[in-house]
């Protein structure tokens, strides 16, 4: 499976669009959770404007008063032809997706699918803080399968803790993060052909948050855990959200493998009603009409992960980053700056820069920082100053 690479817009730098004072204004959790004198470089939202064609599906909505309740398969079938396009994976079936609110809300209803109170959740450390507290929050308990010291998986590490998590023949998950969150890593055909083997020998289930999938930078190929061989089994989560900054319009899909129909089909009925109707226009319109915005919105976080990497290496040498090639967030090594274990607090204390600290990521989080790529090289630059 071959990735297409991303073509040269000619669409201006999405994240060359606002100057600071007028990102100020913005009352989204990223500028209000701290003071004005804070800047702010943590959550995951980013300095951007949509893309014309979700202005407009949204605009038109509004104008018409289209803002009811959701209904069609069109979301799907635009996430299906972007998938076909992009990652040349004919297989995403329409008929085996459901609409859910948003990706951390379906992977909780696919993992009571799969699992029952109790039941173990795989996830592999450092990883996205929400796996764990949602995972908990459904009455799952979650086993650690930490990544490798390259920041990849490692399968030997994961049949460990499956074998561990199915011991005396009990229900497990494994919660699979493709893109990683918030290393950037690309899993590989290979390696996650070697997860869907060792799910099915050892009777996991695998649910997939690929929500950073189309934020894949340079030479990098994502591949959908559905595609590879043993995957038929798995179950999906993927969204615009990320890709094109559509957080506050609430809407994902659920996406079921070959093997795996039955399973979604016992999803209840009302999961669909919490997505927004104008989520989904904002969404399809996304994926139909803005992948020349994000491709150059590609060539904008590529630009800014290499400018992010020399900036460190003149200002701040001791930090060690090794750049992703997906996601627009970049995992900050900061154990060498001695300035224990949540580096991020005295960032925001005597810096006035704040970043996500890395303790929420599970083992392998103390002592790093995550600092969001998504805002122009001007704040970039500052916040490395």
């Amino acid at each position: 499976m071959t990735r297409i690479p991303h073509d040269t817009s000619g669409e201006p730098n999405p994240l060359k669009a606002f100057p600071l004072d007028q990102l100020r204004r913005r009352t989204s959790m990223k500028w209000r959770t701290y003071p004005e004198d804070v800047l702010p470089v943590w959550v995951a939202e980013m300095d951007v404007t949509p893309p014309g064609p979700v202005v407009r599906a949204v605009t038109d909505a509004m104008e018409s008063g289209d803002t009811g309740y959701p209904a069609g398969t069109a979301y799907a079938e635009a996430l299906a032809a972007f998938a076909d396009k992009r990652w040349n994976w004919p297989g995403l079936a329409v008929e085996r997706t459901a609409i859910v609110p948003d990706v951390m809300l379906g992977v909780v209803e696919m993992l009571r699918l799969v699992t029952g109170p109790g039941d173990p959740v795989v996830v592999n450390p450092p990883v996205y803080p929400p796996f764990y507290d949602f995972a908990r929050h459904a009455d799952r308990r979650v086993v650690e399968a930490p990544l490798g010291d390259d920041g990849r998986l490692d399968l030997d590490v994961l049949e460990r803790a499956f074998r561990g998590a199915t011991e005396g023949g009990g229900r497990a998950a494994y919660l699979l993060c493709s893109p990683h969150n918030p290393t950037g890593t690309v899993h590989t055909a290979e390696e996650l052909t070697g997860v869907a083997a060792l799910a099915e020998r050892h009777g996991v289930r695998v649910v997939a948050d690929e929500i950073h999938a189309p934020l894949v930078l340079g030479g990098a190929r994502f591949v959908p855990y559905l595609s590879v061989p043993g995957g038929e089994r798995g179950l999906s989560l993927m969204s615009a959200s990320k890709a094109w900054n559509l957080a506050g319009l609430k809407a994902a899909l659920a996406i079921a493998g070959a093997g795996a129909g039955d399973d979604l089909a016992r999803m209840p009925e009302v999961v669909g009603h919490g997505p927004s109707h104008v989520g989904i226009l904002a969404h399809t319109a996304a994926l139909r009409d803005g992948t020349g915005w994000l491709d150059a919105l590609l060539d904008g976080l590529d630009a800014n992960r290499r400018l992010l990497a020399g900036l460190l290496a003149e200002h701040l040498p001791a930090v060690r980053y090794r750049p992703g090639d997906a996601t627009y967030l970049a995992w900050l090594d900061c154990r060498d700056l001695g300035l224990g274990d949540d580096p991020a607090e005295v960032f925001l204390e005597h810096g006035r820069v704040a970043l996500t600290g890395g303790l929420p990521f599970g083992t392998g989080g103390a002592g790093h920082a995550r600092l969001n790529l998504a805002t122009s090289p001007e704040v970039l630059t500052e916040a490395v100053r």
